[in-house]
């Protein structure tokens, strides 16, 4: 799927030595949430924050989709609630 094409661009980047940003890290997330992938979407996350990516509206609505998608509507509660408290609005 074009998920996988995602995440082996995405990969390849990091290979080659180049440094994934907020969008890329997001466009990832919105691929995998297309593809029916929430726990791969959920990883991506955790890897953007270990990185020590602040994550933007783009990448919270990727992810919320992504849990919908996947049938995790705590998670996505909590992710509402974590971008509220970051002062960010929904789109």
């Amino acid at each position: 799927g074009q998920w996988e094409k995602a995440l082996e661009l995405f990969d390849e980047l990091q290979r080659r030595g180049l440094e994934p940003d907020i969008i890329t890290y997001s466009a990832v997330i919105s691929a995998c949430a297309k593809g029916g992938q929430s726990e791969k979407a959920l990883e991506i996350f955790d890897e953007l924050q270990q990185r020590g990516l602040a994550p933007d509206i783009v990448t919270y609505n990727a992810l919320i989709s992504a849990c919908g998608n996947g049938d995790h509507w705590g998670k996505a509660l909590e992710l509402f609630d974590e971008f509220q408290q970051r002062g960010l609005e929904p789109h």
